[in-house]
């Protein structure tokens, strides 16, 4: 019996850890293929499942799917009903496991072949560099998995000489739930829906277990997830929740759908010719894909209205400018540049909004204070986000992005100061010689409102049109503060303007040049994260711009 036990045990860790290798060395080796699948293939909700059941059948892990979407939900590049298309799909995918086992690990015993695919894999990996050795680790953890199988065999094989199916519950109402229940038992101690499949499978190809009783763990074990789930989701982010709860939902439901076919499966097992054990598995790994493909077929016509109902039951807590930090995704670099940048846009919206608004009345109020405290803090939460965030240099897409960000930050840093300092313009606001200045400002913070609002499914070109008048009008602004310089001193001078509004006037001027600007350079780095930057400073590089053409020059600051 002790051998048994060891065999059993043993086959379920090399089982595991062959899955966790595999997983690992795939993902390394596709860098971000996988995520940009993702990101490309879930616009619709029957994509997004296909996507989801792709990736996870390709990475033998539900767990690496559901981390990454919960990821793209809470850095804004995926909204919540996709993500329960992608959820939904890593269900489905995850019964590929059983196929795996099935065909191959039993049918097919390649178990002969697994060692030297261990080797060569262990090889590569030590000796190979960059995706070789990648690719090197999943094929080791791919023998790795046939060789566990072949130690269960073993095990279960041994077992079935002590223990029969007739020591299991009776085929009942009663007995098959009692079977769900240890189905889900073993899930939630091998913290593997996959491994629990396996040990099934192989239990039943010894015939320690029937057929009918492998369904009901199976079951069991597809249902055993939702515990894990549950954990994890305590203290997570609102995100992370949502998903938590949808996951559980849908497992039970597709539970209780398999549960409630059960009698219908005995009934066409029994009608169908005899099964050989291999051909036992198969049929289980097929009842396995069927009931959670008739589950996403339920719920794919509700999708959305399911989704508004979690984020009812869930809704969004804490500071909504900064929604999109969410810690958990520090660990992929390029979302979390890409949450950084969405929340810099965040902010940039609503201060837009503000500026726009002291430029229509100059009326400052105990809201705008509220408003520009609320922006201040964001802006350093994002700071202490990217500073927390590792790996921002490891891919050239994530690096570029983090530059873009930071230059967007900085000048939103500017432009939130140049806000708490507009008492010059609001004492001179309605003076006719600022107010082509004024309406030239207003155009450019309303235009920028206006895109940043917008979701990024917008036609680029049409995109790049407007950061080109933008720049235009910027550069108009800094010519007209220019013109009104020497024409504000001549009055001056003459006698023709109070010497206190004129300098107020030129300091107004000064002002609303400034607002232009850092409005035009926040949307420049937030859209065209290619872009050349200038390493130079401010000062520098607007001399230089104004030796360049009409279509590049930047406002020049006396």
């Amino acid at each position: 019996m002790l051998f048994t036990a060891s065999a059993i045990a043993g086959g379920i860790g090399l089982f595991l850890l062959g899955m966790i290798l595999m997983t690992e060395g795939l993902k390394s080796a596709a860098g971000q293929t996988f995520e940009r699948a993702l990101r490309r293939f879930t616009h619709t909700p029957s994509a997004a499942i296909a996507s989801g059941a792709g990736i996870t059948a390709l990475v033998q892990s539900s767990s690496a799917t559901t981390v990454t979407t919960i990821g793209f939900v809470s850095a804004g590049l995926m909204t919540f009903p996709q993500a329960l298309g992608v959820i939904f799909g890593a269900n489905l995918g995850s019964t590929s496991t059983g196929w795996i086992v099935g065909l191959l690990g039993l049918q097919l015993s390649i178990g002969v072949v697994a060692q030297p695919m261990v080797a060569v894999g262990a090889l590569m990996r030590l000796l190979g560099r960059g995706r070789i050795a990648d690719a090197g680790l999943a094929l080791a953890g791919f023998g790795l998995i046939f060789v566990g199988i072949d130690v269960l065999q073993a095990g279960t094989g041994e077992l079935a000489t002590r223990i029969t199916p007739e020591d299991f519950p009776d085929d009942t109402w009663i007995g098959r739930l009692v079977l769900v229940g240890i189905g889900t038992l073993m899930t939630v101690l091998m913290q593997s829906s996959s491994a629990a499949v396996a040990t099934t499978l192989t239990a039943l190809y010894s015939g320690a277990i029937g057929l009918e009783q492998a369904a009901a763990l199976v079951i069991g074990q597809n249902l055993g997830t939702t515990v894990k789930a549950a954990i994890v989701s305590i203290g997570a982010s609102i995100p992370a929740k949502r998903t938590a709860l949808a996951h559980i939902l849908f497992n039970t439901i597709t539970a209780l759908i398999a549960f409630a076919l059960l009698p219908l499966f005995v009934y066409l097992v029994d009608a169908a010719p005899g099964l050989t054990p291999g051909d036992a598995a198969l049929v289980i790994a097929l009842f396995h894909t069927v009931f959670n493909l008739l589950g996403i077929l339920l719920f794919l016509p509700f999708l959305h209205p399911f989704a508004h109902a979690i984020e009812r039951l869930i809704p969004e807590r804490g500071p909504q400018l900064t929604r999109y930090l969410d810690d958990s995704v520090t660990e992929t670099p390029s979302v979390a540049a890409e949450a950084a940048r969405r929340t810099v846009k965040t902010i940039a919206t609503v201060m837009f909004e503000d500026t726009g608004a002291v430029l229509e009345n100059g009326a400052q109020n105990a809201k705008l204070e509220q408003r520009l405290f609320a922006a201040k803090q964001a802006l350093r939460d994002t700071r202490r986000f990217l500073s927390q965030t590792p790996g921002l240099s490891s891919s050239e897409e994530a690096y570029v992005q983090h530059v873009s960000t930071l230059h967007a930050l900085e000048h939103l840093e500017r432009l939130v100061a140049a806000l708490e300092q507009a008492q010059p313009f609001r004492s001179v606001g309605s003076e006719e010689k600022l107010e082509r200045l004024r309406s030239l400002a207003a155009v450019i913070l309303r235009e920028l409102h206006d895109e940043l609002a917008q979701t990024d499914d917008e036609d680029p070109a049409a995109r790049e049109a407007l950061l080109s008048r933008i720049a235009e009008k910027a550069n108009d602004v800094a010519e007209e503060r220019r013109a009104l310089r020497p024409d504000i001193l001549d009055a001056l001078a003459a006698g023709r303007f109070p010497p206190d509004r004129g300098l107020q006037v030129l300091e107004a001027a000064r002002w609303l040049d400034r607002i232009a600007y850092h409005a035009w350079r926040i949307a420049h780095h937030l859209y065209r994260a290619d872009a050349e930057s200038d390493p130079r400073t401010d000062e520098e590089a607007h001399q230089h711009r104004l030796d360049r053409t009409r279509e590049h020059h930047s406002p020049h600051h006396s």
